[in-house]
């Protein structure tokens, strides 16, 4: 039994998914069991890809050691780059090529500064959060572009699969998740993040190209975040300059939540999506219970808060316990 419970106190994320699995259950009562019907279900599924995306590149960039509040400007800056690039004629495969690459560059600049001028993450990205946010306004000339109709929205947007359950979009995720998922668990990379996150020092001198981990790990981030502001345009129709307000501390919310350290070195992918999937089931599950949708933010942040105190308990009980061999 000791054994058991060590592994579960060794693992957070744990923890959120049995969290995830109440609050569940406590929406399907509360809603008169219109929780978990198909076309609600068809709601918060098609539109998890969009915050989720964001959460895995957080949710890595943290397990590195660092922040990147700049994640929600990146999420508009994206594709109003792609829009303005197709208003002018670029197709779309080669927009969609430029405006990532953009991305990667906001992505290289925040880790750049962060790791050669030793700047705290947090400092590098809150500059960069105004202006990433600024560039997509100026880009978008104040008025968001109009998208061309030949737009390939069959492979991001459409419903598929049993009951047209699940959007394109929704496929995406669910791939770029578990390669995610294995890059941090089955190969080299991901043990190179975890031991710069954990203790930078010693990953230096096993000869682990820490700066360029953490640099790496800013691009992804930032390339995820494009990637599902995309997506948001896409299934909208309009490249809104103002979206994605806010969901960068969603995001810090969602990975802390799934049980990533504050401190870099412990969490996992999987933990950051049942975190996002437990931000949504919260916002779902609060209109559909009748419920002042007002309280959401108090939600999110009560559950930060007591994620971070539960989950520092819990290492602390697990490295006492003795568990025999």
């Amino acid at each position: 039994m000791k054994r058991v419970l060590k592994i579960y106190m060794e693992k957070p994320e744990l923890a959120a998914l049995v969290l995830l699995t109440g609050l569940i259950i406590l929406f399907q009562f509360l809603s008169d069991g219109v929780f978990l019907n198909a076309n609600n279900l068809r709601g918060i599924l098609g539109i998890l890809p969009e915050i989720g995306l964001m959460v895995i590149g957080v949710t890595i960039l943290m397990i590195a050691g660092e922040f990147d509040l700049s994640v929600g400007s990146v999420f508009a800056l994206m594709p109003m780059t792609m829009a303005v690039l197709m208003a002018d004629g670029t197709p779309f495969i080669l927009a969609f090529m430029l405006g990532l690459a953009f991305a990667a560059l906001v992505g290289f600049v925040n880790g750049y500064l962060t790791v050669k001028f030793s700047i705290p993450s947090f400092i590098t990205t809150l500059g960069m959060l105004f202006i990433a946010r600024s560039l997509t306004i100026v880009i978008s000339g104040g008025f968001p572009p109009l998208l061309p109709n030949d737009l390939p929205n069959w492979l991001f947007t459409v419903f598929v699969g049993p009951g047209q359950l699940f959007r394109m979009s929704f496929i995406w995720f669910v791939l770029i998740a578990i390669a995610a998922s294995l890059m941090m668990s089955r190969t080299n990379i991901g043990n190179w993040i975890k031991a710069t996150g954990g203790f930078l020092p010693a990953a230096d001198a096993m000869g682990i190209p820490t700066a360029k981990v953490k640099i790496a790990a800013f691009m992804l981030c930032s390339m995820l975040a494009g990637f599902a502001g995309m997506l948001q345009v896409l299934r909208l129709g309009s490249p809104l300059p103002s979206i994605g307000e806010g969901w960068e501390l969603q995001a810090v919310a969602a990975a802390v939540i799934g049980g990533t350290a504050l401190n870099g070195g412990v969490g996992a992918v999987v933990g950051g999506i049942i975190g996002a999937i437990l931000i949504r089931v919260i916002d779902n599950g609060l209109v559909l219970s009748q419920i002042d949708s007002n309280w959401f933010k108090f939600a999110i942040g009560f559950l930060t808060i007591f994620a971070v105190v539960a989950n520092s308990w819990l290492r602390k009980r697990a490295k006492s316990m003795k568990v025999e061999t």
